[in-house]
């Protein structure tokens, strides 16, 4: 099999969420820990990070690869899904897994997948880790798939583990309310490893302290040690001070997430590197500001607030769940704009009357649906669109809503392209 085969064959053979949604799901860790013993445990062999959270853990943990990557570390990076293309998820020092290592890998390995039958991810989980032995990498940041507990990453030893934060996202999997979610996500707190908690939250708080507790393990809640003032935009970047306790430690720091919604992340991730100075990593001011500068060279993330294209202005954000959304709309609303054109597709298992609700009615809605089986039929969301009192036209392609959305745009006007990542990737 050639890449192309090789990546079709993943995509039909073994079950995936991200396109087919629950059937996907696989609730224990036997999968994972069959494959990886059958790899001889690649994930014993590798420092690593691990990062959980329901909203910014991606953005949080390519900011922690850039930022190692200053240090002179080989850095490895796994996350999900992929915006474009498959190797987009397993990056070392920022560069993409060969074509030609995952055509061996999944040639190599055949005969125990088809035995195990494991899901696409707990593969892309076993083939990064793998990979990430045989590069003799120095340190990997792993992003959880989805909750923490029981996801395919959770196999782990790592030097440290990180929560974002906990929003009502993946209900059917993780539980129905904040402190249900956040029992999931603190099942990657291990023992005698310290664990940074992004944000404070009366539901969630108790949950992690008690497990740390549990586990022993040194707990630090971001926001209590960090506060960011002085928040500004030039350039498309985000310029800001850092306090720590008070104290300003870093005045006119540049961040290229530009989004406001990113302070959140920025902290967590200053608070990381603080504890992991404590493990033995140092590091010097200028690693952190040239790590924050560097980050689409070290780490290549894409789709967080990402402008697309200047004339009309059009900006596109992968945030689908209602926390997410509900920063991405005050971002908006904080974007000088005259006109809103809003090209909307989402995927079939969200609260799709909740986040509709939350969207502003003073915006035109270009309808579309990723072109992915678990994408939400355009003609249902045109129906909940016009039950929500949206304005709204409809298209048979997210690339057709976004010409038409930037056709009718005038100066002065903003194309925001959003809803779930699937419409995100086909525009990026």
């Amino acid at each position: 099999m050639n890449y192309d085969e090789t990546i079709n064959y993943l995509f039909t053979f073994l079950p995936m969420f991200q396109r087919i949604g629950a059937a996907a799901y696989k609730s224990d860790l036997g999968n994972t820990i069959a494959l990886m013993e059958a790899l001889d445990n690649p994930q014993h062999k590798f420092k690593a990070i691990h990062v959980a959270g329901t909203n910014g853990k991606g953005s949080t943990s390519h900011l922690l690869a850039s930022l190692l990557r200053e240090k002179g570390l080989k850095v490895g990076l796994h996350t999900s899904p992929h915006l474009k293309d498959f190797r987009e998820r397993i990056l070392v020092n920022g560069e993409k897994v060969s074509r030609e290592w995952v055509v061996d890998f999944v040639k190599k390995n055949n005969s125990t997948i088809e035995e195990i039958q494991p899901s696409f991810f707990e593969t892309a989980v076993a083939m990064a880790f793998k990979y990430f032995e045989e590069q003799k990498v120095d340190i990997a940041i792993i992003e959880v798939g989805m909750g923490g507990k029981l996801d395919s990453t959770n196999v782990l030893s790592p030097l440290m583990s990180i929560i974002t934060n906990i929003g009502i996202d993946h209900t059917m999997f993780l539980g129905e309310d904040l402190s249900s979610i956040a029992g999931e996500k603190a099942g990657i707190i291990k023992e005698n490893t310290p664990v940074i908690i992004g944000q404070t939250h009366k539901e969630t708080s108790p949950v992690f302290i008690s497990k740390a507790r549990e586990n022993d393990s040194p707990i630090y809640f971001a926001d209590q040690i960090y506060s960011i003032r002085n928040a500004r935009h030039l350039d498309s970047k985000l310029i800001l001070d850092i306090y720590k306790k008070g104290d300003l430690i870093y005045k006119d720091l540049v961040s290229v997430l530009s989004g406001d919604y990113q302070t959140k992340n920025i902290i967590t991730v200053i608070s990381a590197i603080d504890v992991l100075g404590k493990l033995g990593y140092k590091f010097s001011e200028q690693e952190i500001r040239q790590g924050f500068l560097n980050l689409q060279t070290n780490a290549k993330l894409m789709g967080r607030w990402q402008t697309l294209s200047e004339n009309p202005l059009t900006i596109c954000d992968t945030g689908h769940n209602e926390d997410g959304l509900n920063y991405i709309i005050k971002q908006i609303s904080q974007t000088p704009h005259n006109n809103l054109h809003f090209v909307l597709g989402m995927v079939n298992d969200k609260e799709i009357d909740k986040v509709l609700s939350l969207l502003p009615k003073k915006a035109d809605y270009y309808l579309c649906k990723a072109d992915i089986p678990r994408g939400l039929e355009v003609e249902i969301l045109a129906e909940k669109a016009r039950e929500t009192g949206l304005n709204y036209s409809i298209y048979s392609s997210v690339q057709d809503a976004l010409r038409a959305a930037q056709t009718k745009a005038m100066k002065g006007d903003l194309v925001f392209v959003g809803g779930s990542t699937f419409t995100v990737a086909e525009v990026v």
